[in-house]
């Protein structure tokens, strides 16, 4: 570490009832830190980390509750907060989405100070993936994209204020990041394993529903998680940018026949069908399996939320166009973790069904 060298870090996550958050706070408490989770909604898993209501984006609420004496003496920030519209797709070029991204961190930074380093979450539409064929692989080194995109004016403020104020930071880049969080608008596992058991139920077939033609990747959360550690606690990681992911890549119909075996199905023929919107059209079937399962009381939209319509981006529903990253950056710099990504599915399945949120 650097300053925090000779005391105990204390970090502080915000968004950490998020997808990357709530990896992020699981793996800190794993560490001898201190650890307090921002987010809107208390915690729906067991945590160790103390955690702080607060909605970001309302600014005399971050002044007040950023001043309370228990965000004294941080030393790391994690950035995972994040503003979606309810139009995912549309709302990533939308200039309200922009501006509130950029508003919430600027109402961290005018109140929050880290005395070592703060880690920033950005993703493959820094690449221009979200607009256009993205060139391959994707590389930190590579220029900006043109196009509306709040990558970037979260990024110059980091960069301003880590340049007035002394400490350094990171920007960490994965693609299709999966893990266990309830309600995420860009969550796969949730998506996946929710369409498969409602397919099952209802007897319809099960194929792959989006298109083939086209490779990407993915992140296991948790491998993220253990990256952003990674950065923060390494000095020559200051003001650098990584792409992150598990190792592989993922070519949705040669893995499909795996994910539909973890729950009894046959390797179907390809189905192809928005699942934005025929899903909700089923959540009474989810409601069904729920009780008849005895699993938490969740409903289908809380559990998957807008992942439906990440869901139809990622499994190319709309158009096929291949997004990978180089990581031979995080590789060369010390980062060497990697996870095949069929095993990843598997394990996060198995662990949503022992935790009651997915039928066995």
């Amino acid at each position: 570490m650097h300053n925090a060298d000779m005391r105990k870090a204390k970090y502080v996550v915000f968004g950490a009832g998020g997808l990357v958050g709530r990896a992020v706070v699981q793996t800190l408490e794993q560490e001898d830190v201190e650890v307090i989770g921002v987010a809107r909604r208390a915690p729906d898993f067991d945590t160790t980390a103390r955690f702080v209501s607060l909605d970001l984006t309302d600014r005399p609420a971050c002044s007040r509750t950023l001043a309370d004496r228990v965000f004294h003496d941080v030393t790391h920030i994690v950035y995972a907060a994040l503003f979606e519209k309810p139009d995912l797709i549309a709302g990533w070029r939308d200039d309200e989405q922009i501006q509130t991204n950029t508003r919430m961190l600027i109402n961290v930074l005018d109140h929050l100070k880290p005395s070592d380093h703060l880690t920033l979450l950005q993703g493959t539409k820094a690449y221009g993936a979200h607009i256009e064929p993205m060139s391959l692989p994707g590389k930190e080194a590579m220029p900006r994209h043109a196009g509306g995109n709040f990558y970037w004016s979260q990024e110059d403020l980091v960069i301003e204020r880590a340049a007035t104020n002394g400490w350094s930071y990171s920007v960490m880049r994965p693609q299709i990041v999966c893990g266990a969080s309830l309600g995420s608008p860009m969550n796969m596992v949730m998506a996946i394993g929710v369409y498969l058991c409602v397919m099952k139920a209802l007897a319809q077939p099960c194929g792959f529903p989006g298109r083939s033609g086209f490779v990407t990747e993915a992140t296991d959360a948790g491998l993220l998680a253990r990256a952003i550690l990674w950065a923060g606690q390494t000095p020559e990681c200051a003001g650098q940018t990584f792409n992150i992911t598990n190792g592989d890549i993922l070519h949705w119909p040669s893995l499909w026949p795996a994910l539909t075996a973890l729950f009894g199905l046959p390797a179907d023929e390809p189905v192809h069908r928005s699942l934005a919107d025929e899903m909700p059209q089923h959540a009474a079937v989810w409601d069904g399996l729920v009780a008849q399962q005895n699993l938490q009381p969740y409903s289908m939209n809380a559990i998957v939320g807008s992942s439906w319509q990440f869901a139809d981006a990622v499994f190319g529903y709309a158009g096929v166009a291949t997004t990978l990253l180089s990581t031979i950056k995080a590789r060369q710099f010390g980062f060497a973790e990697c996870l095949d990504t069929q095993i990843m599915f598997q394990n996060q399945i198995e662990h949503l069904q022992q935790m009651r949120i997915l039928p066995r």
